[in-house]
């Protein structure tokens, strides 16, 4: 009889995701191929969709929000003259239009969608509305209604043309769809627009250099190498205590600011979110809020 032995993996995996296949279908394979006990990825990639996708596994699942709240850094294409209702090539053609920017006319709006910007997300997305995902509502028939949004694009940038297409490199922040923004964009110009590729480069602080192919875990118990937890929490400010304090943190008591006060080498503010570092090991997170340390996200010995 065998027994499904769960191993104790702690720590993030980048996955090159492969074209035309879903997230969760990445997370099915490495939970059959690694056997964790518990898995997770950070930030969704459409199927169509290429490039890093974070998997955390076991106690790194805790810092998923961290990895999703981060910068993300997408190549695309899109290919002008036509509408469809999923904005990328999947979907079916609304409209059409035999009108073609030139690469001035791109390189005129691009300013237009830089900085905080309202953004429509596609009705076929993972949103959801009264409890149904956006793209169940929509496959079934029924009509999605969604409300803009403010996004973050940090910078958007034209990297090549042909007649009928145009590529671009976006840095931008979290809720972005890149959809979206080819589509907002061929109707700026005046063309219509769909994305025709999409690949992300980099997910907060992991990058297409870190990334594995799937196809290294097509066996069980593969010899790869998990990145350490605290790879993903490096924009947060740490603070060093000795072990005496860090245990009264791990039993779940709160330390007052005289006591953490000899090791703070910055000025905390209100609501910070800060590593906890003991004997140069990272432990976990704390919360300094109302001049007291409260324990966040504390992991086991």
């Amino acid at each position: 009889m065998s027994t499904n032995i769960k191993n104790n993996l702690n720590g993030f995996l980048v996955i090159d995701k492969p074209y035309d296949i879903g997230s969760t279908q990445v997370v099915s394979k490495l939970k059959w191929a690694l056997s964790p006990q518990k898995i997770g990825h950070a930030g969704t990639l459409d199927p169509l969709a290429t490039g890093v996708l974070p998997i955390a596994l076991g106690h790194a699942t805790k810092l998923i929000p961290f990895v999703m709240d981060g910068t993300k850094v997408y190549d695309f294409t899109v290919t002008w003259g036509k509408q469809t209702d999923t904005d990328d090539a999947a979907g079916q053609v609304l409209q059409a239009t035999d009108r073609r920017p030139s690469k001035a006319e791109i390189q005129a709006i691009l300013p237009q969608f830089i900085g905080q910007i309202e953004q429509l997300p596609p009705a076929y997305s993972a949103l959801k509305i009264a409890g149904k995902r956006a793209y169940d509502l929509a496959r079934s028939g029924q009509e999605v209604t969604l409300k803009p949004r403010p996004v973050q694009i940090d910078s958007l940038i034209l990297l090549d043309t042909t007649p009928d297409s145009a590529s671009f490199r976006v840095t931008c922040g979290k809720g972005t769809y890149v959809r979206s923004l080819g589509r907002d964009m061929g109707q700026k110009l005046g063309c219509f627009g769909y994305i025709t590729s999409l690949r992300r480069i980099s997910c907060g602080p992991f990058r297409i250099k870190d990334a594995l192919p799937l196809s290294i875990f097509a066996d069980k118990n593969p010899a790869v190498s998990l990145l350490p937890m605290e790879n993903a929490l490096n924009h947060l400010p740490a603070l060093a205590l000795p072990a005496e304090l860090a245990t009264r943190l791990r039993q779940g008591q709160r330390l007052p600011l005289r006591d953490i006060r000899p090791f703070l080498n910055r000025a905390v503010s209100d609501e910070t979110i800060l590593r906890l570092i003991t004997n140069g090991q990272f432990i976990g997170l704390i919360r300094y809020a109302d001049s007291t340390v409260h324990p966040y996200r504390i992991f086991p010995d």
